[in-house]
């Protein structure tokens, strides 16, 4: 297998992820192939997400109606397959709350788009909290993200 562009996968989950916090649907189809799939644990409504419309629309539903803003935390892409996992935190201003968790990246070998992401989350989406995560993980100490990071002034 030839080597694998860990940097161009990195950069493309980065610029996912800012298409995400932009609300941006053209950048966010430029991310995709056109027939990838989003996977979730079980609770949300009409999943899994399939094709990068769908995911495009579902988050920018997501920005303009909870508020959303995500924070990538760590990411990690492997050296002889296509493929990268991350970790993140998905920050609800609208309801008070945020949700941590990982999602695992599978790239289209010919085009180097997202064709797959499938979610893992720290914990069960729990309503009566104010931010899912991991009990006794020192988020501080290890360098996370406690609050969204600012917009910037467009």
């Amino acid at each position: 297998m030839p080597g694998i562009d860990q940097s161009k996968y990195s950069a493309l989950i980065r610029r996912y992820f800012a298409a995400c916090n932009a609300a941006d649907r053209d950048e966010l189809l430029a991310c995709f192939t056109p027939d990838a799939v989003h996977y979730f644990p079980a609770g949300l409504p009409e999943i899994p997400w399939r094709s990068a419309a769908t995911i495009a629309d579902k988050w920018i539903w997501c920005v303009e109606n909870l508020g959303s803003q995500w924070t990538i935390e760590k990411i990690l892409v492997s050296h002889d397959s296509h493929e990268a996992v991350i970790e993140w935190t998905h920050w609800k201003s609208k309801l008070g709350t945020a949700l941590r968790g990982d999602e695992w990246y599978v790239f289209d070998e010919q085009t180097g788009l997202i064709k797959e992401i499938r979610a893992y989350y720290a914990s069960p989406a729990q309503k009566d909290v104010p931010i899912n995560e991991l009990l006794d993980f020192d988020y501080s100490g290890r360098g996370y993200h406690l609050e969204p990071v600012a917009k910037e002034a467009k």
